[in-house]
C-alpha cells in the first residue's frame, strides 16, 4: 500500500507543469495587451479570461514560466519573415503601421520579474527603446528576426545579470555600445545587421560570439587573446582588414572559427599552434598568401578546414586566386602621409571662404537668371501646355514657367526626397567608407576617375567618385564649385550627398583630389532591364513612358543648373525599386586650371554649353529608340538605320510601325501614344543640332503622349486599334512646336 501511494505521488508530481503559482491579475492583463500589440498571432490565439497562463502547455513557439505569482520567462516565436529570411517570392512581414514599439515595451517592462524574454519573428519594427533596461532581472534577451532599426541603446549595459544577448537578423546600424560592463555575458549574437564600422568592445567571459554579416571594417583586436572561455567565433561576411590573428587558433576553449568573406591578409606563421578542441575553421575568401601552418593543413585530423579563394600556395590552385590578386593595391592613388597640422588643412572649411562664395554666387545667380529669362521669354511665346517643375506636372500653366521660383520650390520640397543633409567629409571618412579604397570595392573607372562602393558610419551604402586633379586648383575656387554641385539633388538623379577636397602635402593651398559622395541605387540599370527578357517583360509601355519621362525631367533639371554634356546612356540610367529613373553619370566637371576657374563664362563657353545641351537631347533620342525596340543599340550606324526605319514606317502604315516595336509592349500601348513618342525620338536625332528640340519641348510632347495612353487605357482602346488617326490639327502642331 505504501509503495502504491509513493507511485501515485510521483506520477502526480510528473504531471504537474514546471510553473507554479497563480498569476497576479495585473500580469494577466499585460499578456492580453501583448496579444493585442502583436496583432493576435496564431501562437497566442485561444486565450480568454479563464486562461491560467502559468499552466499553459509549453511548446517551441510559446513558453510562459511563473515563479510564485509572477512571470519569469516569456518566449513567443512567430512566423513573420524578415528581409534576410524572405525568398524573392515572399515579401517581408512586419506588423502594421498601428504598431508602436515604444508603447509595446512600456507595457512589457512592467513584468519586473522576467529573467528570460524571447520575441522572435514577430514583425516588431522601430528603434529599440532605452526603457528596455527596466527589466533589470533579465538573464536572457532574444529579439532576433524582426525589423528593429537604429542603434543598439547604450542602456543595454545596465543588465548586470545578462548571460545571453541575441539581436540577430534585424536592421540595427551604427556602432555597438561598449559591452564590457556585461560581466556575466556568455553569448552575444549580433549577426545579420548593419552594424559597424568599428569592432565592438565586449567582455572576455564570452563563450559564443557571432558578428557575421555586418559592416565591420577594422582590424581584429589583439584583446581577443584574453578570451579564454570562447568556444564559437563567427566574424564572416564583413570587411575586416589587416593580418589574420594567429592567436585565435590556439585559444584554450575554441571549437569553431569562421572568418570567411573578409579582407584579412598576410601569411600565417608556420609556428601557429591549434587548440586540441578546435574542430572547424573557415578562412575562405580572404587575401591570405603563403602556406597554411601544419595544424590547418590537409594533414590535420578530426578538423574541418575551409581555405578556398585565397592566394595560398599549399593547396589546390584550382580554388585559389593568383598571388598577384591578393597583393593588388587600390587603383586610386592615396594621398601621402600627413602630419597632424596638415590633416587640419586637408578638408576645406566652408567658413573661411563664406564671404567670397556668397559674393560670387550672387553675381553668378544674377547673370544666370538674366540669361535664363531671356531664353525662356522666347519659349514662353511658343509653347503653351503643361507645367513641369522639379516634381510634378500641374495643369493650367505654361511649360515655360518651369524655373520661375524653381530654386525656392526645390529647397522647400527637398525633404520629400528623403535625403540626408549635404555633408563635407574628411579624408579619414572617405578612407574608412571605402576600406582604404580597396580594389574589391571598385565599381568602375572612367575618364573622370574611379568609382567605389562605400559604407558610411550610419551603415548606409554610397558611391564614392575619386577625381584626381591634373591641374592646380585653389581650394577657394574648388569650394565654390562644390557649392554649386551640392545643389544637384533631384528625384531623377543619383544625388550628390557630400564631398571631400584634399590638398597636397607640400602645397596646402593647392587641391590634389576631390571625392564626390553619391547615392547608391541597387535595382540595376535600364540597360540591364532591356537586356534580360525577364526584366524587360515587366517594362510594359506605361512603365517605359514613365522611365523616359523621368530621364527627361532629370536632364531638364541639369540643364537648368548649367550642367550639360552629360553621358546619357542606358547603362547610366539606374532604376530604383519603384522603377523611377535616376541619371547616374552626369557631368560633374571641375575647373580646368588656375586662372580659368571663373564661372562667369564668355560667349564661347555659352555657345559650347548650348551644343552640349543638344548632345544630351540626341542621347535622349537614342534611349527613346532603344525603349521602343526593346534592346540596346550598339553603334552610330545602327542609330541612323533605325531612325530611317521608324521614319519610313511612320509614313507608311501603323502595322509596319507596330512590327518594329518590342513584342513585350504590344497590346499595352495606344498607337497615338507610340506615334507621338516615335516623332519625339526622330526629332531628337536630327543631324543638325539647332533643329533638335529643347528639353522643355520634349517634356511637353511626352506628357501629351502619356495623356493619350491614359485615355486609351481607360477606354480599353490599346494597340489592337491601329487606326493611327491623329487629327490634322494635332499633327500640324506637333511638328510646329518642335521647331
Amino acid at each position: 500500500m505504501k509503495r502504491g501511494f509513493l507511485f501515485l505521488g510521483l506520477l502526480l508530481f510528473l504531471l504537474v507543469p514546471f510553473s507554479s503559482g497563480q498569476l497576479v491579475p495585473a500580469e494577466s492583463r499585460i499578456l492580453f495587451q501583448v496579444q493585442q500589440f502583436l496583432e493576435y498571432p496564431p501562437v497566442l490565439q485561444g486565450w480568454n479570461k479563464w486562461t491560467n497562463f502559468c499552466f499553459l502547455p509549453q511548446s517551441p513557439s510559446l513558453v510562459i514560466t511563473c515563479s510564485g505569482d509572477h512571470i519569469t520567462e516569456l518566449t513567443i516565436v512567430g512566423n513573420k519573415k524578415t528581409p534576410s529570411q524572405s525568398l524573392k517570392s515572399t515579401s517581408p512581414q512586419a506588423l502594421s503601421g498601428k504598431f508602436s514599439i515604444d508603447s509595446f515595451f512600456t507595457v512589457l517592462t512592467k513584468l519586473s520579474s522576467l529573467k528570460k524574454l524571447s520575441l522572435v519573428s514577430l514583425g516588431l519594427w522601430g528603434p529599440l527603446p532605452a526603457k528596455i533596461s527596466r527589466l533589470h532581472s533579465l538573464e536572457v534577451l532574444n529579439i532576433s528576426s524582426n525589423f528593429i532599426v537604429g542603434g543598439i541603446p547604450s542602456s543595454i549595459v545596465n543588465f548586470k545579470n545578462l548571460k545571453s544577448l541575441v539581436l540577430a537578423r534585424n536592421l540595427f546600424n551604427g556602432s555597438v555600445p561598449d559591452l564590457k560592463g556585461l560581466k556575466t555575458l556568455e553569448e552575444l549574437d549580433l549577426s545579420d545587421n548593419h552594424l559597424g564600422p568599428k569592432f565592438p568592445s565586449v567582455g572576455n567571459n564570452l563563450v559564443s560570439l557571432n558578428l557575421s554579416n555586418n559592416f565591420l571594417r577594422s582590424e581584429i583586436p589583439d584583446g581577443l587573446n584574453k578570451f579564454t572561455h570562447l568556444q564559437v567565433l563567427d566574424f564572416s561576411s564583413n570587411k575586416l582588414i589587416g593580418p589574420m590573428p594567429s592567436f585565435l587558433f590556439s585559444l584554450p576553449a575554441i571549437q569553431s572559427i569562421s572568418i570567411a568573406k573578409n579582407q584579412l591578409s598576410g601569411v600565417l606563421p608556420a609556428s601557429v599552434s591549434c587548440s586540441n578542441k578546435l574542430k572547424f575553421v573557415d578562412v575562405s575568401s580572404n587575401l591570405l598568401i603563403g602556406k597554411l601552418p601544419a595544424c590547418l593543413g590537409s594533414s590535420s585530423r578530426n578538423r574541418t578546414v575551409i581555405n578556398v579563394w585565397n592566394c595560398l600556395s599549399s593547396t589546390s590552385t584550382k580554388y585559389q586566386h593568383p598571388h598577384t590578386f591578393c597583393e593588388k593595391q587600390a587603383i586610386a592613388v592615396k594621398p601621402p602621409p600627413r602630419t597632424s597640422d596638415e590633416k587640419q588643412q586637408s578638408t576645406i572649411k566652408l567658413g573661411v571662404v563664406l564671404g567670397l562664395i556668397a559674393g560670387i554666387v550672387v553675381v553668378v545667380g544674377g547673370i544666370g537668371l538674366l540669361i535664363f529669362f531671356i531664353v525662356k521669354k522666347v519659349t514662353r511665346n511658343r509653347v503653351q501646355g503643361y507645367k513641369n517643375d522639379t516634381f510634378a506636372f500641374e495643369k493650367n500653366s505654361t511649360l515655360s514657367k518651369t524655373a520661375d521660383g524653381g530654386n525656392a520650390r526645390r529647397t522647400m520640397r527637398m525633404v520629400s526626397l528623403g535625403l540626408p543633409p549635404y555633408h563635407v567629409f574628411t579624408l579619414e571618412e572617405m578612407e574608412e567608407a571605402t576600406n582604404n579604397f580597396d580594389p574589391t570595392n571598385l565599381v568602375g573607372e572612367g575618364s573622370q576617375g574611379q568609382l567605389y562602393r562605400g559604407w558610411l558610419r550610419d551603415g548606409s551604402v554610397v558611391l564614392v567618385k575619386c577625381l584626381k586633379l591634373k591641374q592646380k586648383h585653389s581650394p577657394q575656387i574648388l569650394q565654390q564649385h562644390m557649392e554649386m554641385i551640392s545643389k544637384l539633388r533631384h528625384r531623377h538623379l543619383v544625388s550628390v550627398l557630400g564631398h571631400c577636397v584634399v590638398t597636397y602635402q607640400d602645397h596646402p593651398n593647392t587641391a590634389s583630389t576631390v571625392f564626390i559622395v553619391l547615392e547608391n541605387v541597387v535595382n540595376g540599370s535600364l540597360k540591364d532591364h532591356l537586356s534580360d527578357w525577364r526584366k524587360r517583360d515587366v517594362l510594359k509601355w506605361p512603365q517605359r513612358m514613365g522611365i523616359t519621362m523621368g530621364i527627361a525631367k532629370g536632364i531638364q533639371y541639369l540643364h537648368t543648373g548649367g550642367v550639360t554634356g552629360n553621358d546619357i546612356k542606358l547603362e547610366n540610367v539606374l532604376l530604383d525599386e519603384t522603377l523611377t529613373a535616376r541619371i547616374s553619370s552626369y557631368n560633374i566637371s571641375l575647373p580646368p586650371k588656375v586662372g580659368s576657374e571663373s564661372p562667369l563664362a564668355g560667349p564661347d563657353q555659352f555657345t559650347s554649353s548650348k551644343q552640349a545641351e543638344k548632345e544630351d537631347i540626341y542621347q535622349l533620342g537614342v534611349i527613346l529608340l532603344e525603349v521602343i525596340i526593346g534592346r540596346p543599340i550598339n553603334s552610330q550606324s545602327e542609330v541612323e538605320d533605325l531612325k530611317l526605319q521608324v521614319e519610313t514606317s511612320l509614313a507608311e502604315s501603323p502595322s509596319k510601325l507596330r512590327d518594329l516595336t518590342d513584342p513585350c509592349i504590344r497590346g499595352t500601348f495606344a498607337y497615338d501614344s507610340l506615334k507621338t513618342t516615335v516623332q519625339i525620338a526622330i526629332n531628337c536625332l536630327e543631324k543638325e543640332p539647332s533643329r533638335r528640340p529643347s528639353v522643355e519641348d520634349v517634356l511637353w510632347h511626352m506628357q501629351y503622349s502619356i495623356q493619350v495612353q491614359e485615355g486609351a487605357s481607360n477606354s480599353g482602346n490599346l494597340s489592337g486599334n491601329l487606326s493611327g488617326k491623329l487629327s490634322g490639327k494635332i499633327s500640324g502642331n506637333l511638328n510646329n512646336k518642335f521647331y
